[in-house]
């Protein structure tokens, strides 16, 4: 039987937009969890049971931004399959897309490609477990196989004043099964890379201007469920890499010393009047060295 991509017609809503008139780095998770419950309750077991739709809890992101995405009224297309299946868990791969007019060249315009790791799982017993027959036939229908490359291991965050942000989590952050959702990860990790380079850009030289940066590159690992509580969680971030145009920034949410997750940031500077990368300010720059030696 040929393999086939499922295709999600995804509205897009003026809320979704950031400071800079794009489609948020956040809101683009969310389009992905949309087309991946679409296709998975549309196709196989799933489409009378729903438990490989909603039964799954992700295990890992990577999400690669490739250019940006404006408002508009017609939906943005997401195209997705299945590029492996194991005994307990499969990846699945995603293209965001509009297509191009024939009278404009014809194709397509692609705002991002992203793959996510997935694991059925028993709620009830907060366990995961193997795929079903009846499942892996169902998958194995939008199977392209791919090479598979090991991730980039995440290291220790170092832990200082600059980097700490407390997560304060929402109820309605949370699954039915009380487990923040995998989409608002993301949303934590932007808020704590935001206050961040708040901290560090405080108290710059008049007449130096604060860099436009956009996501270029987001690796989000879960390790254990955080759930709806009281006290907040602690996340730490801390500058690892700084380019000619670009930094990386690798943050951890952790319950005291225990780790709940991990990502890894590569952000562009970027100037949105001629809308291509360039490099920081001389100023911000040092302080990004500064801040990356630690």
């Amino acid at each position: 039987m040929p393999t086939v991509r499922h295709v999600y017609e995804c509205p897009m809503r003026w809320a979704d937009m950031d400071l800079l008139g794009h489609v948020n780095n956040v809101v683009y998770v969310d389009y992905l969890q949309e087309a991946r419950v679409d296709m998975l309750r549309t196709h196989g077991p799933a489409a009378t049971t729903g438990e490989l739709a909603e039964g799954v809890v992700v295990v890992r992101h990577e999400v690669n931004y490739t250019a940006p995405l404006t408002f508009a009224f017609r939906p943005v297309r997401i195209e997705c399959w299945v590029t492996e299946v194991r005994a307990a868990s499969f990846t699945m791969a995603y293209e965001v897309f509009h297509d191009v007019a024939e009278n404009k060249g014809g194709g397509r315009r692609v705002y991002l490609r992203a793959t996510t790791v997935l694991t059925p799982y028993v709620f009830a017993t907060e366990r995961p477990r193997r795929l079903s027959r009846e499942e892996r036939a169902a998958l194995e229908a939008f199977h392209e196989p791919v090479e598979r490359t090991r991730p980039e291991k995440f290291g220790p965050v170092r832990r200082d004043k600059l980097g700490h942000y407390r997560v304060n989590v929402r109820f309605s952050d949370v699954d039915v099964y009380g487990h923040v959702n995998n989409v608002k990860y993301f949303e934590y990790f932007q808020e704590a890379r935001i206050l961040m380079t708040a901290r560090l850009w405080k108290g710059m030289p008049e007449g130096t201007h604060e860099p436009s940066v956009v996501v270029a590159q987001t690796d989000v690992d879960y390790k254990l469920p955080i759930l709806f509580r009281p006290e907040p969680y602690d996340a730490w971030s801390a500058i690892t890499h700084v380019g000619n145009r670009s930094m990386t920034i690798e943050s951890e949410i952790c319950d005291d010393d225990t780790v709940l997750s991990r990502a890894r940031v590569v952000m562009v500077f970027y100037d949105p009047v001629h809308d291509r990368a360039v490099p920081p300010p001389e100023a911000y720059r040092e302080r990004l060295l500064t801040a990356a030696a630690g």
